[in-house]
């Protein structure tokens, strides 16, 4: 099992849930977040007098993704999340990957691929 983790443009949300759930994803946690990148953010347009001695990061919403998913189907989880996010823009998102040991559903018991 592997932990797919995005953090994401929050217009592209609902497409990316509904592309998820085209190739058989259906479980995600999504929470809202803000932060910063290369993007760097943008200068409050109220602090443009200031901009030459303070540069003014502004943290930017963006949205985090988290799903566990079968190894046999990581690859095609990330080619379609890549596909749906990707703008070409600065801000577009990141994705990462980790190894999962084990995932236990608390109500039934089951372990591994079955609880997921």
């Amino acid at each position: 099992m592997t932990k797919i983790e995005c953090i994401l443009r929050p217009s592209k949300i609902l497409e990316i849930k509904n592309a998820l759930g085209n190739i058989g994803v259906h479980g995600m946690t999504v929470t809202e977040a803000i932060g910063c990148g290369l993007q760097k953010g943008h200068i409050d347009p109220d602090d443009l007098e200031n901009w030459n001695t303070e540069l003014n990061i502004t943290l930017l919403p963006k949205t985090k993704v988290e799903m566990v998913v079968k190894d046999e189907i990581v690859d095609e989880v990330l080619e379609t999340i890549i596909k749906v996010a990707r703008t070409g823009e600065i801000g577009d998102g990141k994705i990462f990957t980790y190894p999962i040991g084990n995932a236990i559903r608390i109500r039934t018991g089951e372990k591994g691929n079955d609880a997921i």
